[in-house]
């Protein structure tokens, strides 16, 4: 029979106090703000190009919901940056992230084959980077956004010399 421990407490529910987790930097927040600034910029012109040249209501009506949509949006990137985090154990790396659908990764080192870091031009505005983690499995999703250059760089470090000293065992 399997139980889930304490009352209450299910696969996703907090660490123990034994995983101390890294938040990552709340500038990702303007990175993705920006990003779907730009998007509802277009689409609010498409929709507001559509609606002076037909006259049509239905026009109005995509408009407010671009408009309601946008702001929904804008909360949960808020909350959506601020439920990131990642904890370094000493045989894997645990990823968290999600709101509504709570995804935690669980990375073992022995299991990596490369540790990518990457910075698109609106991250490097913001001195941000990306550390993705690849490994045998194709669904593998584990990647740490929002980390200043220096602790991306060393981040990639550290599991790269981990997952070296871990395959020699194997």
């Amino acid at each position: 029979m399997l139980t889930e421990g304490p009352v209450g407490r299910g696969p996703l529910e907090p660490w123990p106090d034994t995983v101390r987790w890294q938040r990552i930097s709340s500038d990702l927040i303007w990175v993705e703000l920006i990003r779907l600034a730009v998007v509802l910029a277009i689409g609010l012109a498409v929709t507001a190009t559509g609606w002076a040249l037909s006259g049509h209501a239905l026009f109005g009506i995509v408009l407010a919901a671009v408009l309601v949509f946008g702001a929904w949006r804008a909360v949960a990137i808020v909350r959506a940056v601020r439920a990131w985090g990642y904890a370094e154990r000493e045989d894997d790396l645990l990823v968290r992230h999600g709101l509504l659908i709570r995804r935690l990764s669980i990375v073992p080192y022995s299991r990596m084959q490369f540790v990518d870091v990457s910075a698109g031009p609106l991250e490097r505005a913001f001195d941000l980077a990306t550390v993705q983690l690849h490994t045998a499995a194709a669904a593998s999703d584990a990647r740490v956004p929002g980390l200043r250059p220096a602790e991306a760089s060393r981040l990639r470090d550290r599991l790269t010399a981990l997952g070296e000293d871990r395959a020699e065992g194997l």
